[in-house]
């Protein structure tokens, strides 16, 4: 019976292959605009559901801003989608987050201000609309992908409010007609009785996830820059990391924060209000 002893190359064939490198600031960009969405959000509740004028003026003095941290979580999000092999499922699997989402907040805010079509929804349609058709965005040269949908995007960010153009540079009014449907929502032409708490339909911001898209492939072709893969600031990477668990979550942590502060002061100090229902 013959001892044969595994050669050099035989051994590194049955070595596992080495984990790809975590690229940290990647993660740490996603961490900052989900930090500044969280607070944003917080503002919100405090505004809208407890009637605190503080809580709605910071509200509006940070909306300008809030496109831009979403925006920079869009981005990033389509960049991501180099990275993985099952963008389709990844898709498939966040649109039945997203609709969990429709539902509890149909019976907790009610249908007023229930989440019919929010950055999950318009994400997890973007990742398998780029799951499909993947294979032929591979045929544009990335820069021209980056370029013709960062235009497209300056061009109908203001489609939903029934303007296309840069004003004041130039601008078209977009007929009436074309809002008249209750079906179109999700594609920014919504209906004048329509209304969601959290709103991004694919027209504009499905332009921003494939500029993205076509960022990561930049990074893919060219090799991404080693300062991407250093870890600064952990506590952004961390969440950065978790994003969908802690977006998943912070609302309701939010809201159970406020509403048991909000009822120690109302048992406490006898304000006038008493704490808003749980349920519409």
């Amino acid at each position: 019976m013959s001892d044969k002893k595994a050669t050099p190359a035989t051994a590194a064939s049955k070595a596992p292959p080495k984990p790809k490198p975590r690229m940290h600031t990647i993660d740490e960009l996603r961490g900052v605009a989900l930090f500044c969405m969280i607070f944003y959000h917080a503002f919100y509740t405090i505004g809208y559901f407890f009637h605190l004028e503080w809580g709605s003026w910071l509200m509006n003095f940070f909306a300008p801003a809030e496109p831009y941290f979403a925006g920079l979580f869009i981005v990033i999000s389509g960049l991501a989608c180099n990275l993985s092999h099952s963008n389709l499922e990844r898709g498939v699997k966040l649109a039945m987050i997203a609709g969990a989402v429709t539902i509890v907040t149909y019976f907790v805010l009610g249908q007023a201000e229930m989440i019919q079509f929010g950055i999950l929804h318009m994400l997890s349609v973007c990742m398998m609309l780029y799951g499909i058709i993947n294979k032929y965005l591979k045929l544009i040269p990335p820069w021209i992908g980056i370029v013709f949908n960062a235009v497209l995007f300056a061009l109908t960010i203001s489609v939903p409010l029934h303007i296309f153009g840069l004003p004041p540079l130039f601008s078209v009014t977009i007929p009436d007609s074309w809002y008249s449907t209750h079906f179109l929502f999700m594609f920014g032409f919504p209906h004048d009785t329509f209304t969601s708490s959290d709103y991004f339909p694919l027209i504009p911001w499905a332009f921003l996830f494939f500029a993205g898209t076509y960022l990561g492939r930049i990074g893919i072709l060219h090799k991404f820059p080693k300062f991407l893969f250093k870890k600064r600031i952990p506590f952004f990477a961390f969440m950065g990391r978790h994003s969908l668990l802690i977006y998943l979550a912070h609302q309701p942590v939010i809201f159970a924060l406020c509403y048991g502060l909000y009822w120690i002061i109302f048992l406490c100090h006898g304000i006038s209000d008493p704490p808003p229902p749980l349920f519409n």
